[in-house]
């Protein structure tokens, strides 16, 4: 038996009460286009159910059809959007991309290994809460073992590190991660990773978002670069 009026109707209108939530999610809860898609092809097939199904003599109220129209405008003109946005942002990371390529070749501030020489110190920059009195410069190789452990400065700024260990003994020429241990009255307060220029040998998108890559191999997103300087011979 074919579905009455008032039950196509009922059916209808729950699509597009259903359909128009879903339009209105907040941030919290994104939706991808293609689920945005599928709700405005759903919302189609509904209406179209609805209009083969109903009763001529008793159709559906006009203002409840005047409603599903609203509906039907404001799905579509999501979908619409949400195409326009993604436009945008692809030409803004496009942008991005091109200004960064001009940072290949030269040295950014990040917090990423060192590239020890074996002669030459290391300049590292940190930055130091307003309660610590007291500070250990933490060096660990590139397998993550602690090789030094010395005592620096408790203020921020820039400070040096002159490839020995806490013993005073070279070490070898490698990529070395710094970290700083602040403490505050004997109590540790924190243990951050120190900032170094490296040199940056590529600028790419990723997930949509600018990255810098450095020679040594890390990875950062670019925003939480610091600064950039011409190569120091």
């Amino acid at each position: 038996m074919a579905p009455t009026a008032t039950s196509a109707a009922a059916s209808a209108a729950n699509a597009a009460a259903a359909a128009s939530a879903a339009t209105t999610k907040n941030e919290d809860n994104k939706q991808s286009p293609a689920a945005i898609s599928s709700d405005f092809q759903t919302f189609l097939r509904m209406l179209t159910v609805q209009l083969n199904n109903q009763d001529p003599l008793n159709p559906v109220e006009s203002t409840d059809f005047a409603v599903q129209l609203a509906t039907f405008s404001g799905v579509e003109q999501q979908v619409r959007s949400n195409d326009l946005l993604e436009s945008l942002l692809t030409q803004q990371s496009i942008s991005a991309l091109s200004q960064l390529a001009n940072w290949v070749g030269m040295e950014a501030r990040a917090a990423v290994p060192a590239a020890f020489d074996g002669a030459h110190p290391v300049t590292f920059y940190s930055d130091a809460p307003s309660a610590a009195d007291q500070a250990t410069l933490i060096v660990r190789d590139d397998k993550g073992r602690e090789v030094s452990r010395i005592a620096v400065s408790a203020k921020s700024g820039a400070a040096t590190w002159n490839g020995a260990d806490q013993n005073g003994a070279a070490l070898p020429a490698g990529n070395y991660r710094l970290l700083v241990e602040y403490r505050g009255d004997g109590e540790v307060l924190t243990t951050k990773p120190a900032e170094v220029f490296a040199q940056v040998s590529e600028a790419r998108i990723a997930n949509g978002k600018p990255v810098i890559v450095f020679a040594t191999g890390d990875e950062l997103p670019a925003d939480e670069v610091s600064a950039v300087r011409a190569p120091q011979g």
